[in-house]
């Protein structure tokens, strides 16, 4: 096996996905390998993939961008959670906020004290233990205080709502700066290798204008299409629309108004559900649906009629199909963002599956070998990622109640993965929940979905009547009027942005 290290790399297409890939490789690489970004401005992006998860923190990270510089550059705001309506019944609403719930007491986690008091009438809702919820209620953010020691101040969790094509914008800038070549055109085809070692390798991608562009690892950012992956390559796409039968969507931004939220908000409609992403300069806005349960002109009636401004566009299609890459990584090619699968954003992870990509592929580096160990051990966790991910958002259709439209009904009864079965199995029993191999959704977002759309489990983890109930509700009680009095001191999040960040 030849071990000798690569020389280019070159990503096929730009938007969110191929520039988060080349500003990311460009600081971790540091000017040792050469890349190369190919993309055209003819060809659009999807580009509604506005919110995202406290993942992001850390990549920013990593880049070294300041979060002030980066709030400005990208019009952005802050988020503390999701905002559900609709979901578990019409009319009902729960938030999925970040970061813990209450504060761990003795023996068993918190939500197990509350599970056996809420039983018995004695605790107030779970959005009362949780910081990022009720300050999302109250439209107040600050970042975390670490030196606060023990307050709920000192673990603030949040992500960002921003405009993605600005994102972009930014990370080119700082990709060229950090020696990323761009390359403007559009790609004909791509050219394999015969024979050798690696026959059937991309050998080089040529664009229209005739120009030849070698390189020794591929990474396809080209989206839905996946011009290297499937095009060429052919892995193949694993189909989960039985599970997730949403298939289109539109998406129009509408005027900003006020308060500025600090949270996302999903409205569950007739045969889907709508999207809301305050930014600074406008507010971001989309309709998921089902085309078997409604028309095209219907889902855009629908979504106009719940805009809180005045729309700056006419609704754009956007048609998909959920699922993911069989081979995300095929002989040379490492498919990334939308050309290695596509998860609804209902929970905001696109650009997180970008950033785990990237990471995955940093994990699995390779030379020119290209050892088939790492290469299988890259396509197993990243599908293991999209399963789990896959799961979660199943949970939000199939726990619903809603007795008013087919689409709901069909959800409701649907046959669902095994490992989501077992999820919920485990939850209805004792309220407990197992995070596996770090998948990414940890035991709060668990308990925060299957409470906020009314499974509860049938009792509680049995030593948490180790604590006298009393000592209990009086813990319970504690915690809550700290997060009520923290809340208060935080000041607005239109008021923050403006003193820190406004664009």
């Amino acid at each position: 096996m030849n071990h000798a290290p690569l020389k280019d790399i070159v990503i096929v297409g730009g938007g969110t996905a191929g520039w988060m890939t080349a500003a990311a490789l460009s600081t971790v690489l540091r000017g040792q390998y050469r890349i190369r970004v190919v993309e055209s401005d003819e060809i659009g992006t999807v580009g509604v993939g506005e919110a995202t998860i406290p993942q992001i923190q850390r990549f920013n990270a990593v880049l070294g961008l300041n979060e002030a510089e980066f709030v400005r550059e990208t019009q952005g705001t802050f988020k503390l959670g999701i905002e559900f309506v609709n979901w578990g019944r019409l009319g009902e609403r729960y938030m999925h906020g970040f970061g813990r719930l209450g504060q761990d007491v003795w023996t068993v986690p918190f939500d197990q004290y509350w599970h056996r008091l809420r039983a018995q009438g004695r605790a107030h809702p779970l959005e009362q233990y949780s910081i990022t919820r009720m300050a999302a209620k109250a439209n107040k953010f600050m970042p975390a205080r670490p030196d606060l020691g023990n307050s709920p101040l000192a673990d603030i969790a949040y992500a960002y709502h921003f405009d993605a094509s600005l994102y972009a914008r930014y990370l080119r800038r700082l990709s060229e700066s950090r020696g990323v070549q761009r390359t403007e055109g559009r790609i004909s085809h791509a050219t394999r290798r015969g024979e050798g070692a690696h026959a059937g390798h991309i050998d080089a991608v040529v664009l229209e204008s005739g120009e030849r562009i070698a390189g020794d690892l591929f990474i396809d950012c080209s989206g839905f299409r996946g011009l290297l992956i499937e095009q060429t390559l052919q892995a193949g796409f694993e189909d989960w629309t039985h599970w997730l039968p949403c298939d289109r969507a539109l998406a129009v931004p509408c005027e900003s108004v006020s308060p500025l939220t600090p949270y996302t908000r999903s409205t569950a409609h007739r045969a889907g559900w709508q999207w809301r992403i305050p930014l600074q300069h406008r507010t971001g806005n989309g309709h998921v649906y089902c085309s078997q349960h409604i028309s095209d002109d219907e889902a855009a009636a629908t979504l106009l009629a719940n805009l809180d401004g005045r729309p700056l566009a006419d609704p754009r299609p956007i048609r998909f199909r959920t699922g993911m890459r069989r081979l995300a990584w095929h002989e040379n090619v490492v498919a990334i963002g939308l050309a290695s699968g596509f998860l609804e954003p209902l929970e905001s992870t696109s650009i997180y599956l970008i950033q785990q990509g990237i990471q995955q592929l940093i994990d699995f580096f390779p030379d020119r070998g290209f050892s088939p160990a790492d290469v299988a051990e890259f396509n197993r966790a990243n599908r293991f990622h999209y399963e789990r991910i896959r799961d979660f958002i199943i949970l939000h259709y199939h726990l619903n109640q809603r007795d008013d439209a087919p689409f709901w009904q069909a959800c409701a009864a649907m046959a669902v993965p095994e490992t989501l079965t077992e999820k919920m199995d485990l939850y209805r029993s004792r309220g407990r929940v197992v995070r596996r191999d770090n998948e990414l959704f940890a035991e709060v977002g668990w308990i925060q979905v299957m409470e906020g759309q009314n499974l509860h489990p049938e009792a509680a983890h049995p030593l948490a009547g180790l604590l006298d109930d009393a000592v209990a509700q009086e813990h319970l009680e504690r915690v809550r009027q700290v997060v009520a009095k923290c809340v208060e001191v935080m000041p607005g999040h239109a008021d923050y942005i403006a003193q820190h960040c406004a664009a």
